[in-house]
């Protein structure tokens, strides 16, 4: 099944802005999120939902994938793909083996290299992306044997030097070519390139020197993080090998929708719904936000589609620079079920005048429809 364009799935045009390929995604992931949606399907839309942001939303992949499409996107076929595309040079690469002995390509086996990335998704609720949490994960992950202490050799037993290559990895093998006697370098396939041999493997990790465990690793969330933002926890990949470094683990987050709240950066926004009354005549009532309740002074003769901002009272900035608002915007809710008393009293109220707008409210604009209905 071929998959779709990227553009076609977050609803959006290929010139779209970043801030616009960003509020599609929340829109879709607070509607598919696994946690909010249990319809069949929702996973598989949150999923193909959060790959096309992760491609839209990066200025490099994006360049690639407007380019190449989906090849472009999964880093086949050009720029950095060699990981994938260096098969389709294995000819040249016999040739250069051939003519120059290899040299070029090889690699020492027993030098340091270091350990592999590691990726953790991690789901919070709102506030914890607010406030920031500290806590524990458990990761699998390869960890050195603690019965051989990582040689791969049995105990009372020693890992010897291949014979073979004595210890080089690489066996070198003689070929007459049009130009000559060439020597052509090979991985030794004796030893895989290790240029160890272990006569007498470690029964709990098999010779690999590693065993797969699962590890506790203590994470601190910064307060103030967004959807797909990651935390970089160093060193705690996988463990190198021949002494080089660990790799990293990359936690990645992921953010639960909230009820009554949205989030675009640091500013937080809601709906505040009003009665007809409430808004005619002017209240004061207590709003919620994500550090408690504020009072909230709403004047006389508020329209629906009003925003208030409360200053301080969004998320804080993950990198220290200052504390978002929140925005409130006013929903005047139209009541459904009227007693016959309170019919009564919006038709009285009518008659005496209720439907007349003042200059106040919007350059008259109940005269403009009038004028507009009669023609003039």
């Amino acid at each position: 099944m071929s998959k779709r364009d990227y553009y076609d799935v977050l609803g959006v045009d290929q010139g779209a802005s970043k801030e616009e390929i960003k509020k599609s995604y929340r829109k879709l992931a607070r509607q598919y999120h696994p946690d909010v949606n249990k319809e069949e399907g929702a996973a598989d839309k949150f999923k193909e939902a959060k790959e096309a942001y992760e491609v839209l939303s990066d200025e490099q992949k994006r360049a690639q994938y407007d380019q190449f499409g989906h090849a472009g996107a999964s880093g086949q076929g050009f720029g950095g793909g060699f990981g994938g595309g260096a098969q389709d040079f294995g000819g040249f690469g016999d040739i250069f083996d051939m003519f120059f002995g290899g040299g070029g390509r090889s690699r020492d086996p027993n030098a340091p290299q270091q350990g592999a990335d590691l990726q953790y998704t991690m789901v919070l609720d709102f506030e914890e992306a607010i406030f920031g949490k500290e806590t524990d994960i458990n990761i699998p992950k390869e960890e050195t044997c603690d019965t051989c202490s990582g040689s791969g050799a049995k105990p009372g037993t020693k890992v010897e030097t291949c014979s073979h290559c004595q210890g080089s990895g690489q066996l070198n093998e003689e070929q007459n070519t049009p130009f000559g006697r060439v020597v052509n370098r090979r991985v030794c396939h004796h030893c895989s390139g290790s240029g160890k041999m272990i006569p007498e493997k470690c029964n709990t990790c098999g010779g690999s020197g590693s065993v797969r465990k699962n590890k506790k690793i203590h994470i601190n969330i910064p307060a103030g993080i967004d959807e797909g933002q990651q935390i970089r926890v160093s060193g705690k990949g996988e463990p190198g090998k021949n002494g080089g470094p660990a790799g990293d683990l990359f936690v990645l987050i992921q953010i639960r929708p909230h009820d009554f709240f949205e989030r675009e950066g640091d500013h937080i926004f809601c709906e505040l719904p009003l009665t007809i009354t409430q808004a005619a005549l002017g209240d004061e009532i207590e709003v919620p936000t994500v550090h408690g309740k504020v009072k909230l002074k709403i004047p006389a003769g508020t329209q629906t589609g009003k925003t208030f901002r409360l200053r301080g009272k969004g998320a804080p900035n993950v990198r220290g620079r200052g504390q978002g608002d929140q925005h409130i915007k006013v929903k005047i809710m139209t009541p459904t079920q009227l007693t016959d008393r309170q019919k009564e009293l919006l038709r009285e109220f009518n008659e005496i005048g209720g439907n007349d707008s003042t200059d106040e409210q919007d350059g008259n604009i109940f005269q403009k429809f009038k004028k507009a209905f009669k023609g003039e």
